[in-house]
């Protein structure tokens, strides 16, 4: 789920031009949080279901 998570926001990313920054910011209050999902972040699942609300917008 986690990774299948992170493709869906790496996708979101290319097509919108958006930075990883500005995404973690918008989506969950959180700069960091596509940096980190790289680097092996294991989100909550509260946080999962915030990320794919965001998305599917």
């Amino acid at each position: 789920m986690q990774t299948q998570l992170l493709e869906q926001i790496e996708q979101y990313l290319v097509r919108t031009k958006l930075s990883p920054t500005r995404f973690g910011r918008m989506a969950v209050h959180d700069p960091r949080f596509v940096t980190d999902l790289r680097a092996g972040r294991k989100p909550r699942q509260r946080t999962m279901e915030t990320v794919s609300a965001y998305l599917a917008k």
